[in-house]
Order: C-alpha cells, then sequence, then structure tokens
C-alpha cells in the first residue's frame, strides 16, 4: 500500500486540476470484476466550491521537468516531491473503493522525466486496474501533451474519458509562462482523440473508445485575454474536438518570485459567470460574439443571458404563446426543459402565466421579457428593470445549496439553467 506521507503529496497536488466531472460514461460491471460506472454507478459529491469530490483524484507524480510559472510542480518550485507506481495507485483505487470512499478515479501526472515515460506509466496504471483487478468503475485519465500516439490510443479503450489541458488561452501566454509546451502538442491529440473512426462504425456508435469523451481545462486571470477570448476558443474546441466539457479554473498564485503572473487570486466570480456563458454555447445556441458583445468581458451584474437580454430590448416582450424554440431559449429565466415544457403544453391549450409557474418558469426573470395572451405584466422601464434582475445575482450573499429546498430557484441552479 502507498505511504501516507507519498499519498499526502500526490493528492495536495493534484487539487488544482478541476475538469474531473464524472457523467457521461455506461460502463457496467462484469462477472467477478468489482465497480460499476453504469447510471448510479457515480455518486456525484460536491464541495462548497463546486468541485467534485466522488472521484479519488491523485498525480501518479509531482515531479515534474517542466518550468511552467504558474504550477506548483515546477522543477523551480522547493516543494516535496513523490512519484507512485501503478501498483500502488491500483491497490489505493480499489481499497478506497471497496469502503466505499469513492466510485472512480481521476488520475494525472507532471511530466516526469519524460512525456513517454509518463504516459506509459498511466497506460500501465490504468490496465492493470481493468486487468488485474477487475476494475469497471470510472476512470478519467488525464493525457500527457507530447506523448506517443500509440500510448494515448490504447490508453482511449481502457478509460471512461481522458483530458489534455490547453491551460493557457493564447500561444504567446504558453510561450511566456510555460516555454516548454507547445500549442502543437496539446492540440494534436485532441485532434486524434475526436476523430470518427473511434467512435463510428458502419452500423454503430463505438462504446469501447472514451464512452465520456474528451475534456480541457483552462487557466482564467494567470494571462491578460478576454473573456471573449477563452469563449471563442472554447466554442472552437466544442466544434472542432468534439469536447464534452471545458472547465474554467480561477487562478491562485503560487509563484511570487515573477513579474510574469498577478500576486492576487482572479475572481471567483468571473469563473462563475465563465461557467454560465459555456452552458449557453452547449445548450442555448448562443454564440460567443453574442455573449461577450464588444466589450470582451462578462457583466459582472448580471448573468450572461439577462445581460444578454438588455443589451437587446429591440428583440422582446415575445409572446410565449407564439414565439419558436430558439427564440424561447433566450428568454432570461427559462431553461431548455422548460422551453420544451412549454413546446409541448401549447399544443393544447394558450398558457398564461400561472402556467407558466407550474412549468417551473423563473418568473422573476422572465416577467419583463414575454407576454402571455398578448398581456404585459413585467416593469416597461429599462432602467427597473435591470434594478429588478441585479439583486438576484450576488455571490456575496450566497450559501450552499440544500437539495431538500427544492424551491424554484433551487431547482434553477441545480440544473444549470438560466
Amino acid at each position: 500500500m502507498i505511504e501516507q506521507a507519498k499519498l499526502s503529496i500526490l493528492v495536495e497536488s493534484a487539487k488544482y486540476d478541476v475538469s474531473c466531472s464524472s457523467s457521461g460514461s455506461r460502463r457496467k460491471n462484469t462477472k467477478n470484476g468489482l465497480g460499476n460506472a453504469d447510471f448510479g454507478g457515480i455518486c456525484h459529491s460536491y464541495t462548497p466550491d463546486g468541485r467534485c469530490v466522488s472521484l479519488l483524484k491523485i498525480l501518479m507524480s509531482n515531479d515534474c521537468i517542466y518550468d511552467c510559472k504558474y504550477c506548483t510542480s515546477r522543477c523551480t518550485n522547493s516543494v516535496r516531491r513523490a512519484t507512485a507506481t501503478p501498483e500502488e495507485i491500483c491497490e489505493l483505487t480499489v481499497e478506497f473503493y471497496k469502503r466505499n470512499y469513492i466510485e472512480g478515479l481521476f488520475l494525472s501526472s507532471a511530466v516526469h522525466k519524460s512525456p513517454n515515460y509518463t504516459m506509459e506509466l498511466l497506460y500501465q496504471t490504468v490496465k492493470k486496474l481493468r486487468f488485474e483487478y477487475n476494475f469497471n468503475g470510472y476512470i478519467h485519465l488525464k493525457g500527457i501533451p507530447g506523448a506517443d500516439k500509440l500510448l494515448i490510443e490504447r490508453a482511449g479503450f481502457l478509460v471512461d474519458r481522458m483530458s489534455f489541458n490547453i491551460e493557457l488561452p493564447s500561444v504567446h501566454s504558453l510561450k511566456l509562462l510555460a516555454p516548454q509546451k507547445k500549442k502543437e502538442n496539446i492540440i494534436t491529440p485532441m485532434k486524434m482523440l475526436a476523430e470518427d473512426k473511434y467512435f463510428i462504425t458502419p452500423t454503430k456508435r463505438r462504446k469501447d473508445f472514451m464512452p465520456a469523451g474528451q475534456t480541457s481545462q483552462m487557466i482564467v486571470g494567470a494571462s491578460p485575454e478576454s473573456d471573449a477570448h477563452i469563449l471563442k476558443l472554447s466554442e472552437f474546441m466544442y466544434k472542432t474536438y468534439k469536447m464534452k466539457r471545458v472547465y474554467y479554473s480561477t487562478y491562485t498564485p503560487t509563484n511570487f518570485d515573477t513579474s510574469l503572473l498577478p500576486q492576487e487570486q482572479s475572481s471567483l466570480l468571473r469563473e462563475h459567470r465563465l461557467y454560465q456563458a459555456d452552458w449557453l454555447l452547449r445548450f442555448y445556441g448562443f454564440t460567443s460574439d453574442e455573449i461577450t458583445g464588444e466589450k470582451g468581458f462578462l457583466d459582472e451584474e448580471y448573468d450572461p443571458k439577462c445581460a444578454w437580454a438588455l443589451n437587446n430590448p429591440h428583440l422582446f416582450p415575445v409572446e410565449i404563446n407564439l414565439a419558436p424554440l430558439e427564440t424561447i431559449l433566450r428568454v432570461p429565466g427559462i431553461g431548455v426543459k422548460c422551453a420544451y415544457r412549454i413546446i409541448q403544453a401549447r399544443k393544447y391549450t394558450k398558457l398564461d402565466f400561472n402556467d407558466l409557474i407550474r412549468l417551473r418558469v423563473v418568473m422573476k426573470r422572465a416577467i419583463h421579457f414575454i407576454t402571455c395572451k398578448g398581456k404585459y405584466l413585467g416593469e416597461k422601464n429599462l432602467t427597473l428593470i435591470k434594478r429588478r434582475l441585479i439583486g438576484g445575482d450576488n455571490l456575496e450573499n450566497c450559501k450552499q445549496l440544500s437539495i431538500f429546498e427544492l424551491n424554484q430557484t433551487a431547482l434553477s441552479a441545480l440544473t444549470g439553467e438560466l
């Protein structure tokens, strides 16, 4: 079993990687196997800051050959170093699973000795878990940029999800803050993992290659790129590389010996707004240009959907009984599920405001942007509308949501609907 001191080092070093969402896999258990990633196999648990803790999140090694200025594992940083063996990671995962501590594994690593050497260690670990320990639970593996394509491909057939973190939003920032890393080494495996040959056969979708797809992560605030730049890059990755998720990690100061990095932590509100905007990109039909507008940065006072609606008053109000689905999705306070409920319900009757409440529309937002049967009950003055909306999204007075508070606002936040 892995030593306690080594475990503490590797778990502590892994906390800055947030791309560990465990949804999307349907790997079932097998006879005499251990673990299950099918349906209820992954039990999500979140800390107050929103991080998923249902997976064992650990580094294979924090002994890195690179000197990325923002990273705690950089070679010039004076920290304790440790490297685990594949056997130690396997035994730890299985023992934690048996004790019901975890429901899966998120395995990452610093670049130890060389990209290929590190990727080989990671591959051997997941191979042992699958074939020697018969572990059928969820595995998210963070790939190593610059490693051999064959190693990456073989690992892709053993894990549920893989990620190659782009980390910094521009080539200029990458050269400045992580000069040993190259854009091509990050982009090339992303392209490879998105190739149709891994997912499509003549008859059906292939199920044994990364069933939960690939993700990536960007650090927000370490470099000066605007929100528009970040979202445009995310939009590109969603369309080009079949990305399941792009994660945004607020920059936390770890290196005070350089003037290239901010000395204070970036705003958590900015990260929050980026996740909201990302949701609009993926599910609501918005483009990055529409969300950010000419300013290039997201509004801190309003969520991105409200901000867009306030900047386009000529498009509102919309008649809820006549507007197409694409228009209803853009109304603040109406989420994706609500929009489809509205489309279905109005086939049988004309909806009024009470009907919308029963359909779980967040009326305190939507009422200013819709009419029902030609009636408008919202504020007529744009300044008053802004005043009504500005109080509901302030993070300073927020508290952790409880699953028992099934009021309208709690349900909206839990489902991510805006």
